[in-house]
Parts: C-alpha cells; structure tokens; sequence
C-alpha cells in the first residue's frame, strides 16, 4: 500500500476535496491527521481506474455517470468490518430480558422489528436471532431482524454465513457447537438461524433506502459513528427518531456516546445495559 501512496502522492487541496466529497457520500470523516490513511486506501482504487493523482479520482468519483459502481468499491475499502459473536451481549440482553417480553405484553399483535444497522459480516444479527431462538420468543411473537451495511462485500459474506476462529473469540462454546457447522478450515451457522436475518446493502446516508428500517422497534447502530462527524451523526440520529414507533431503542457502542449530538432521546438503563429510548 505505501509503495502505491508514494507514488501518487495526495496534496492538501486533493485531500480536502476527496474527504469532504466521502464525507458526503459516506458519513466517514478524515481528519487532517489521517491523510495518509485515506491515501493508502485509496491509492490502489485510483491506480486501477488508470488514474495518475488523487484529484482525477475525485472528480470521476463526483461526475462520472459509471461512478455508482466505484462507490460500491471505496464503500469496501473504507469499511471497518471488526465484529464478533457476542460483542457488547450486555445490551443484546437487555433486549431480550426486558424490550421483547414488554413487546409481548403490551402489543403482542404487531410485529417486532430489530435493526442491526452497519451489520459488517452480520455476526450481530445472529447474535440476536440464536439469542431470541434459545429463549423460545420466536414461537410466542413475530419477530422480524434486518442487517444492513454499505459495504456490499460485507453483506456477501453475511449472506454466506461463513466464519473463521476470530468471530467466536466471545462465543460461548456449547452455543458454537449447536449453532454452527464445521466446514474445513470454517464454520457455517445452521440455516434456521441464518434465513431469520434479511440482509441487504444500505448507505444510512441514503434516507430514501433505509426509510422503512429505520421504522423498527429496536435499532442497533453500534460502532459505527466513531467513524463520522458530529453533524452527519445529529442528521442519522434524528431520522431515527423521526421514524422510529413509541417506544424505541436506540443502540450504540459502549465507547460513543449521543448526549452532546441529540436531546431527542433519554438515555436511560434497561436490564443493566445503556439504551436511547424514544
């Protein structure tokens, strides 16, 4: 990669073009210390378009009528897709401890929908689908679980539903050997757990495609807006609660936070886990 952002280069004036154009399109903000990090990204992307600067990238990327292709790739390079099985389980928890059996009471007649927003490989959503399977709520309610992400090779991969040692770093082992499949170097979650999560590809920039996700009941966007900037968080957050039903529940990473960007949601404790409540 370093070989490849040698020998382009990326200017101050290309830089503040090329991030702020990402900004845009992606919510992922460069700051100016992460120059070199854009470039080597970037620069095997640029070479192979034939380009020979940054700035020739930037303006395919922004005029070019094919460009909508491209943005699928830098989507792929950009993305972060560090996940796991049961990453941050206190909050998967709470939903199933306290959010469904209160579903269930209150409005067991409608359908509840789950989120997993930024999914990366989709370790997350089947977190929550074999969580909700070992405590029986999919045979009492109607249970419905989408995991999203922008980059279309991560979603590939969810649809596979293949896996390596790393995403069970946190798994519990009787869980892994119920619900996965050993095959060669790899293991394969069990179909009736997979076909409960629809996955597809969303931009969370792109209102007009996550306009009925962001409908749901529960939304997890976790480890994500670490990555964008505060105002392009305030916009994503404020379309949830736009669309999200009363109640709701909001979801973040333990290491962010909500209470400087929005005052729409209150943050309050549900089953020893933080959540945004609407």
């Amino acid at each position: 990669m370093r070989f490849y952002s040698e020998t382009l280069g990326l200017p101050d004036s290309a830089f503040t073009l090329l991030r702020e154009l990402i900004r845009e399109k992606t919510g992922i903000f460069y700051e100016d210390g992460k120059k070199d990090i854009l470039c080597d990204k970037l620069s095997p992307l640029v070479l192979e378009k034939g380009f020979n600067s940054f700035l020739d990238y930037y303006y395919f990327l922004k005029y070019d009528e094919e460009s909508y292709r491209e943005w699928e790739r830098v989507f792929d390079v950009l993305s972060v897709p560090e996940t796991y099985f049961w990453r941050e389980i206190d909050q998967i928890n709470a939903l199933i401890n306290v959010i469904v059996p209160e579903h269930h009471k209150d409005r067991k007649e409608e359908p509840l929908r789950i989120w997993s927003a930024a999914c990366a490989t989709g370790e997350e959503p089947l977190t929550i689908a074999i969580e909700i399977n070992e405590t029986g709520w999919f045979e009492r309610l109607n249970i419905e679980i989408n995991g999203t992400d922008a980059s279309r090779k991560s979603i590939e991969k969810a649809r596979e539903g293949l896996y390596r040692d790393r995403s069970f770093r946190n798994i519990p082992q009787d869980i892994k050997e119920k619900y996965f499949l050993k095959q060669g170097n790899m293991f394969k979650i069990t179909e009736d757990i997979h076909k409960r999560v629809k996955f597809s590809v969303a931009n969370l920039l792109e209102t007009h495609k996550i306009y009925d996700l962001a409908a749901s009941h529960v939304i997890f966007c976790r480890n994500v807006f670490i990555y964008f900037s505060e105002n392009v968080i305030r916009k994503i957050v404020r379309f949830f609660f736009e669309r999200m039903p009363s109640p709701g529940y909001l979801f973040v990473g333990a290491a962010e936070s909500l209470l400087k960007i929005t005052s729409d949601f209150q943050l309050k404790e549900i089953g020893g886990a933080l959540c945004y409540v609407k």
